[in-house]
């Protein structure tokens, strides 16, 4: 009997270990008034787009995932550009930094990724953050946080290992 115990554990065990999606979740910074979002997508993150006002603080975040952008979260400006990283084959986000005040607006965003390039957005002013998946192969998956209408007010970072085309939400 206890043999058996033994062995069906010892199963159960050895069965689990490779379906672990190693998902982590880096907790979220910033004030947090506002409307709630979620990026979205299908696959892998491929590019991403910020706007930053006048320098100041980060008012919208784009994420593209395959070949399709997700809808913006928070706003952008008509009259300018965002800041845009397309990510090479193979290359993936595995870092989310940047600087935030408690009372109003996340001021910068620094993208790192596992080639070692950067996109920086915004003023480094204020109190740094750091996100980073757990697991050494999870990668950027979505973002979440709030938006007031004016910028963003608070973010966080969801990570997880890619295994295909699975749709984040």
């Amino acid at each position: 009997m206890f043999l058996y115990l033994f062995l069906t554990s010892l199963c159960a065990t050895c069965l689990a270990e490779p379906f672990q999606d190693h998902y982590s979740f880096s907790p979220t910074v910033g004030g947090g008034t506002g409307t709630q979002f979620v990026t979205e997508g299908v696959g892998r993150i491929t590019a991403i787009r910020i706007w930053e006002l006048n320098s100041a603080y980060i008012i919208g975040i784009q994420l593209r995932y395959n070949y399709v952008w997700s809808n913006v979260v928070g706003r952008t400006l008509t009259n300018r550009e965002p800041l845009e990283m397309h990510l090479h084959d193979g290359e993936t986000i595995v870092q989310v930094s940047g600087k935030f005040f408690v009372s109003n607006y996340i001021y910068q965003l620094i993208i790192v990724t596992n080639k070692g390039r950067l996109l920086i957005a915004g003023q480094p002013i204020q109190t740094s953050f750091n996100f980073y998946p757990v697991h050494p192969d999870a990668e950027l998956r979505l973002l979440s946080g709030r938006s007031n209408g004016i910028g963003i007010t608070s973010l966080g970072a969801h990570w997880a290992i890619f295994n295909g085309n699975e749709t984040y939400y």
